[in-house]
């Protein structure tokens, strides 16, 4: 059964500002999350040495991640529509701190492997979770903005987490920062469960005129049988709700799917070999590479921050979703395909620090575009779209370091990853202006009119 409930769009008390609040405790938990997850590049050396491992087992290690990672994060996507985001992130991340303590216990090469992909399973349902936060809590005109605000924790985790661990490392060993950064991921879910609900209908501390403008126009109460009064946006006359074929064969759907796997590739790339090759090619030292790397992911933060909210801007000027949205794509993985083939021929450290740095802020600057276009395309089933895109990135997240690690141990250098990287990115810009179309695909269009 369901019914119409008109939202007030007037209010007599001031607009409460609530919703921000959700998009900071989502972007410290992507912290705690990308420093987690990011380490093991800078532990790897130490734990090769002591364990004796081949640059194929590192590769192996560090892609581990990634296959946990693929069996958690659609199933989590589904939950999260379930359940919703409150509980499953709880879940989530005290099974990542309890991965992260017995890591720091580990005494052997497939001991580690498991170790690492029971990281990725608990950190599966991460980034379903923060889209079907953000599917509710946020607008559609300000969607792009609020995920770019979180996800601009990606790049700032992994240029702070650098010097970090790196740091700590230069004063312990591997296993005390396993143990440090397990208690670190059980302080931020306590907070989350006391001060966050699944629906700011259900919060008391977001009034009638915050909620008014969260939802932009009329809701549907749905009844789901589970006494949840589930909420969906009101839908446009020419829209469908999203079927399980629809998330399988929507066009868009598929050309967003295939480019964030190449964001993916590229983002675990220098997540987990960025360390290696600066040591490698220009030998600094593991004691200083955690610098060296802070400027390329902190660069690809501010850029990320300043055109999610670029997109937002000019979806509100143009009401286009295609030049917002797609464009934001195409245009980043095209300069991020040109800049990086550069990388694998220069022999100057601040040369190849400036291409890696522009390649990083390319490739993620639409990293809040794919979330978006998931809400846009699929608002009834946001979370699970976002955990079928995740299974591409986590897809990635082994593909990328095993294939550089097998790569750079059979030809002794990183050339022939780098023309890796500069090819996928050239497919997902001919997918994405091909196929991506999120005017005619999207279900809560913002401006239906525009259609």
């Amino acid at each position: 059964m369901a019914h119409s409930t008109p939202l007030p769009t007037r209010s007599d008390a001031p607009i409460s500002h609530y919703r921000w609040v959700v998009v900071a405790l989502l972007f410290a938990i992507v912290v705690i999350n990308y420093i987690d997850r990011s380490a093991i590049s800078y532990a790897i050396d130490p734990i090769s040495k002591e364990l004796s491992l081949t640059a194929s087992q590192k590769g192996l290690i560090l892609g581990a991640f990634g296959v946990g990672y693929m069996f958690t994060t659609f199933i989590g996507g589904v939950l999260t529509d379930r359940f919703g985001p409150r509980i499953i992130l709880t879940v989530a991340v005290i099974l990542w701190a309890v991965s992260s303590a017995l890591t720091a216990v580990a005494s052997s090469f497939f001991l580690l492997l498991a170790l690492r992909a029971l990281l990725g399973l608990a950190e599966g349902p991460m980034f379903p979770g923060l889209t079907g936060a953000v599917a509710h809590w946020l607008s559609p005109k300000e969607r792009a903005k609020a995920l770019g605000y979180s996800l601009a924790a990606v790049p700032l985790a992994l240029a702070i987490g650098g010097p970090i661990v790196s740091g700590i490392l230069s004063l312990t060993d591997w296993r005390s920062l396993y143990w440090i950064l397990a208690v670190g991921s059980l302080v931020w879910f306590p907070l989350w469960f006391w001060m966050f609900r699944n629906r700011p209908e259900d919060s008391a501390h977001v009034n009638e005129a915050e909620l008014a403008q969260i939802r932009h126009k009329d809701i549907e109460v749905i009844d789901t049988g589970r006494g949840t009064g589930e909420v969906v946006p009101a839908r446009s006359d020419n829209a469908t709700a999203t079927t399980w074929k629809r998330l399988f064969t929507n066009p868009t759907l598929l050309a967003n799917y295939w480019a964030f796997f190449v964001f993916g590739y590229f983002l675990f790339f220098f997540m987990t070999w960025l360390p290696g090759f600066l040591e490698q090619k220009f030998s600094v030292s593991v004691a200083n590479v955690g610098w060296f790397s802070f400027v390329p992911w902190a660069v690809a933060g501010v850029v990320l921050l300043l055109l999610g909210n670029l997109s937002d801007g000019l979806l509100e000027k143009t009401q286009s979703l295609r030049i917002s949205r797609s464009w934001f794509i195409i245009v980043t993985q095209l300069i991020a395909a040109v800049v990086i083939v550069p990388v694998a021929f220069t022999s100057t450290l601040w040369v190849a620090l400036a291409l890696i740095t522009v390649a990083l802020a390319s490739s993620m600057g639409a990293n809040a575009v794919y979330y978006a276009i998931n809400v846009d395309i699929a608002p009834d089933r946001s979370a699970t779209a976002l955990g079928l895109m995740d299974l591409f990135f986590a897809v990635s997240g082994f593909a990328a370091p095993a294939i550089t690690g097998w790569v750079v141990g059979s030809s002794g250098s990183f050339t022939r990853a780098f023309f890796i990287l500069a090819a996928l990115a050239g497919s997902s810009v001919v997918l994405t202006f091909l196929f991506h179309r999120p005017d005619r695909d999207a279900i809560d269009h913002p401006y239906p009119d525009a259609r």
